[in-house]
C-alpha cells in the first residue's frame, strides 16, 4: 500500500490553475524529490497532499484512507515553509516541539514527551535553546525548530518544504544524517528542494513539476556545474511554451 497515493490532482484558485491533474505516488521507505521553478506548484502540491489545501478535483489518500479524520495523522511530520503567524501566546522551543506530539484528541503530551522533545532539538543542533523563546530567534533557528517538531513524533511519512532554507551547512549535515537514519527505519520523505544538494545521496525518485503540471517522474536528475539539476530538467524537457498562471500570494498556515 503506497504511503501516499494521488491521482489527478488539480488546483484552481480565483480561477487560476495551480495545479493540473497531477499524479503522485510515494512508496513507503520511499525519498521523493519534488522539483521546479519558483511558482510551479511544489508547495501547493505538498498542501494539497496533507489536507491543508482542498483540491479542486482529485484523490489524495494517506496510509490508504481519503484526506480526513481517519487518516492517523500522528504518523506524519510536516515542516512547512516558515514559522506560522504568532498567535500572541509566547511559546518556547521546547513547547512548539512538544506540540508536535498532540495529534487529535490528545490534549496532553504523553509521557516522556520532555526527554523527546530535547532530543529532537539536540537533532538540530537547539537544545541550549530550548526554553527561549520562538519569536526572539532568527528565521533559521525557527526553521530549525519546525523540523524538530515534525521529528519528535518519529514519523512514518516526513514532508518537508524546502527544510534546509536559511540553515547552515553544518546544521544542515546534522539534519541530512537524521532523516537518512528515518529513512533507513523505513520512513517515507517527501521533500520540496530548490536545489538537491546534500539530499542526492538519500533520494530514490523525483518529481519535477512546471506550470503545475508534471514533466519528469523518474531518477533525480544529474546535477550539471552551469544548472542545478530541477532546473535543467525545467528547461530542457517536455518544454512548454505557454506562460505560467499567475494567481494569488498563498498563505496559509500549518493546522
Amino acid at each position: 500500500m503506497p504511503t501516499i497515493a494521488a491521482e489527478d490532482v488539480s488546483v484552481v484558485i480565483g480561477g487560476q490553475p495551480i495545479l493540473s491533474h497531477v499524479s503522485v505516488t510515494v512508496a513507503p521507505g520511499e525519498v521523493l524529490a519534488l522539483l521546479g521553478a519558483n511558482g510551479s506548484g511544489k508547495s501547493t502540491l505538498v498542501r494539497a497532499l496533507l489536507g491543508v489545501m482542498p483540491a479542486t478535483s482529485g484523490t489524495v489518500r494517506l496510509f490508504g484512507a481519503p484526506l480526513g479524520p481517519t487518516v492517523p495523522w500522528d504518523r506524519v511530520g510536516y515542516v512547512p515553509q516558515r514559522l506560522p503567524a504568532a498567535s500572541g501566546v509566547p511559546a518556547t522551543a521546547l513547547e512548539v516541539v512538544t506540540s508536535g506530539l498532540l495529534h487529535g484528541r490528545r490534549l496532553r503530551p504523553p509521557r516522556g514527551a520532555r526527554a523527546r522533545a530535547l532530543a529532537a532539538l539536540e537533532s538540530v543542533s537547539l537544545a541550549d535553546h530550548a526554553h527561549r523563546r520562538v519569536q526572539e530567534m532568527s528565521g533559521g533557528q525557527q526553521q530549525r525548530v519546525l523540523i524538530a517538531r515534525a521529528l519528535v513524533s518519529d514519523p512514518d511519512l516526513l514532508v518537508l518544504d524546502e527544510p534546509t532554507t536559511g540553515i547552515d551547512v553544518p546544521t544542515q549535515a546534522t539534519f541530512v544524517d537524521t532523516v537518512a537514519r528515518l529513512h533507513d527505519a523505513g520512513t517515507s520523505v517527501v521533500v520540496i528542494l530548490h536545489e538537491i544538494g546534500a539530499f542526492a545521496p538519500l533520494i530514490d525518485r523525483a518529481v519535477v513539476l512546471r506550470h503545475g503540471r508534471v514533466v519528469h517522474d523518474g531518477p533525480p536528475p544529474a546535477a550539471r556545474a552551469d544548472h542545478a539539476g530541477a532546473h535543467h530538467v525545467h528547461e530542457h524537457a517536455h518544454p512548454d511554451p505557454e506562460p505560467p498562471p499567475t494567481g494569488p500570494t498563498l498563505n496559509v498556515e500549518v493546522p
